[in-house]
């Protein structure tokens, strides 16, 4: 009788201590969030002849990706993160990480990503948003924008715009600017896509500083 209790009780030692070992295991290897990565981890808007309210409305796509440990893994974790920007006057950032430029102010903005990790911590990740400042010269008015697509310049008259891709100035408000395009190789025309005030003739397109303008002109 005593034996037979005797491989009664090892069968039960055996079974709770197996038990006991995959309870340990099982918690032993918790999925827990080790670091966060924004992507891209710097991002520039704007340039430098180019007047900052002009960047408003610009906008970029952010990523979180999530490095784990048991098992190892990185996964995007975009949508489940918390996203933050330091200095909303300059970019804001929407809760699925799109960073969209004000036009208010240049500078640096930290823009972080947030989750709560296994055991109560939490991780965050950074990136910087850069909008450049204006540094061109010209009076106190209205900004003129040029938006070139293709190979080409455009030149305006009075001086100010003298470009082969975007750029812009501030002209004095109330003025006439005339822009005048001219494709370079391989392009061989032109098309006034938008802004301008009249059906523009040939390469030249005539825009009344009365507000802030944008002109887009395409190169083919």
């Amino acid at each position: 009788m005593t034996q037979k209790w005797s491989a009664v009780l090892s069968v039960f030692v055996v079974i709770l201590t197996a038990t006991l070992m995959l309870s340990l295991a099982s918690c032993g290897h918790d999925q827990e969030l080790t670091q966060i990565t924004v992507q891209p981890g710097t991002e520039t808007f704007g340039a430098s002849n180019i007047p900052v309210p002009a960047d408003a409305g610009l906008s970029v796509q952010l990523r979180a990706l999530g490095t784990f440990i048991h098992p190892p893994v990185t996964k995007d974790i975009t949508n489940e993160v918390t996203w933050n920007s330091n200095t909303t006057q300059m970019v804001t950032v929407n809760p699925t990480g799109l960073i969209t430029v004000t036009g208010n102010t240049c500078g640096n903005s930290l823009v972080s990503a947030t989750m709560k990790a296994a055991h109560g911590g939490i991780q965050t990740g950074f990136m910087t948003a850069t909008v450049v400042c204006f540094t061109g010269t010209g009076p106190v008015g209205p900004s003129l924008v040029v938006t070139i697509n293709g190979p080409g310049t455009v030149v305006s008259s009075p001086a100010g715009i003298a470009c082969s891709q975007t750029c812009g100035f501030i002209f004095t408000s109330g003025i006439p600017v005339t822009l005048t395009a001219s494709p370079t190789a391989p392009a061989t025309m032109l098309t006034w896509v938008s802004g301008c005030d009249s059906n523009p003739a040939a390469n030249m397109c005539l825009v009344n500083m009365n507000a802030n303008r944008a002109v887009t002109v395409t190169f083919q």
